[in-house]
């Protein structure tokens, strides 16, 4: 039951930003439907590859392409004055497909006995992997290479799974609202990792 409800909550959320992305590019009918699908089911794409499921599990998932396919739908046939409204809540759509799908990506490794590095890397590019694709067919740079610990947070997630604190349904469900609260504080407050800055002015030694 969780797994379901996870599954449907992220492609309907990442169908949304998948759109909102496509519509923001100007992109026809088409190509807003081809990132929103992309967006919605490239992280499931992903995780299959990274532990070692079959790639055609996806194409099972029938009522969840309808689902995404009225989704879009809607976000490219919405007037434009609430197209506007929706646009700025973009970060918080595309939290919670990254919540959702992040937990879902760390049940299924562990329930196939992966070890914990596995089941972390199986949240995060689960979580992730739907966005990066999005960004990279809009020719923008992935939020997963930017600020706001974006990645991150599906770790911590998969950790929480792989550790087994999570093995009640409420704290599965309660992960969710709780990684997508991480997600905002992060991007509102400018959270992030450290990085290395080059000093491009230092004159080269002789």
């Amino acid at each position: 039951m969780v797994w379901d409800v996870l599954n449907i909550i992220g492609t309907i959320a990442f169908a949304i930003s998948g759109a909102m992305v496509g519509m923001e590019e100007d992109y026809d009918l088409l190509g807003v439907y081809i990132l929103g699908f992309a967006t919605a089911f490239g992280g499931g794409i992903t995780r299959n590859l990274l532990i070692d499921l079959p790639l055609d599990l996806i194409w099972q998932q029938g009522i969840l392409f309808y689902i995404a396919a009225i989704v879009i739908a809607i976000v490219f046939f919405l007037p434009t004055d609430w197209f506007h409204r929706w646009q700025s809540s973009f970060v918080f759509f595309d939290a919670i497909g990254l919540a959702a799908f992040a937990i879902q990506g760390a049940m299924y490794a562990k329930d196939m006995g992966h070890p914990i590095i596995a089941v972390v890397l199986g949240a995060a590019l689960t979580g992730v992997g739907g966005g990066v694709i999005r960004d990279l067919l809009a020719q923008r740079q992935p939020l997963i290479f930017r600020k706001d610990l974006y990645a991150v947070w599906a770790m911590l997630g998969g950790f929480i799974v792989g550790i087994g604190l999570a093995e009640r349904e409420y704290v599965l469900y309660s992960l969710v609202p709780f990684i997508v609260l991480l997600r905002m504080l992060a991007y509102y407050y400018g959270w992030r990792l450290p990085r290395r800055i080059r000093d491009d002015n230092r004159e080269p030694s002789s």
